[in-house]
């Protein structure tokens, strides 16, 4: 099952730009506004798509005279987010936009930034600080939906590897737990297997990998994974599983897994 909320992620994300790019937009001044991306972790597609929204959008001739857009990376780094959002305050951001790794980590620096009228906007995962903008997607229901869709499909009863996404976020913490709340209603539902994989293809095939050292196809009736599903099938069918009979997985959407169904 695809649960395809990458495209209302990044829907929702060029409202937040927008939005960011508007304080600028409206606003007469003789000197660009200085807007910030702060992404932290970039190893997958899905990031790397919204960072080259973002910059289209920068680019755009409505923006492009008024704005100076810079993107700044953190990693899977609190601490280093932390310091690098202090820098774009003192540098003069007028709004930030940021990929938090943490929902209350950034809180103080956070706070700092909006005392000083910097704008911030939160995409996807949650910054618990009251000033700033969250928008995001229903992210337990995300997590609750794809899991008793996969229930549904194994009549209550199986085996369930889940490959889980960036640790940490709100996201992840957020469909994780409801996922696991929706299996824990199935005694006869059992998660044999569990890794962390980054919301990337790249790392899922790593980690199933790792399972797979310990057990085969035949032991795994179905997969949770926020993201990896195309990934999932591809080895399937290289293990010689024939089209169509790859196990059920649910996760989130994306063209390559759409045509991949078709």
């Amino acid at each position: 099952m695809k649960f395809g909320s990458s495209i209302r992620r990044l829907s929702l994300l060029a409202g937040v730009v927008a939005s960011a790019l508007g304080v600028a937009a409206s606003a007469d001044a003789a000197e660009k506004y200085k807007i910030f991306l702060s992404m932290s972790y970039i190893g997958n597609d899905w990031q790397a798509e919204a960072a080259n929204m973002v910059k289209a959008l920068a680019a755009h001739k409505d923006f492009a005279d008024k704005v100076d857009l810079q993107v700044q990376v953190a990693g899977p780094n609190a601490q280093r987010q932390i310091q690098q959002i202090n820098a774009m305050v003192q540098g003069g951001a007028k709004a930030i936009v940021v990929y938090p790794i943490s929902p209350t980590a950034l809180n103080q620096v956070v706070k700092s930034a909006c005392d000083k009228g910097v704008k911030v906007f939160a995409y996807d995962a949650e910054i618990t600080e009251p000033c700033a903008y969250n928008v995001h997607i229903d992210q337990e229901e995300a997590g609750r939906v794809t899991a008793e869709w996969l229930v549904k499909k194994l009549n209550g009863k199986g085996n369930v590897v889940a490959i889980t996404g960036v640790p940490g976020t709100s996201v992840d913490e957020q469909r994780t737990k409801a996922a696991k709340e929706a299996f824990a209603k199935h005694p006869d539902i059992k998660i044999v297997g569990e890794a962390v994989g980054m919301w990337s293809q790249a790392v899922a095939r790593t980690e199933l990998s790792k399972i797979l050292g310990t057990r085969s196809w035949d032991d795994i009736d179905g997969l949770w994974m926020q993201v990896g599903c195309f990934t999932a099938n591809a080895m399937q069918l290289e293990a010689g599983k024939k089209a169509g009979q790859p196990i059920p997985c649910a996760g989130e959407g994306s063209n390559r897994g759409r045509i991949q169904m078709l």
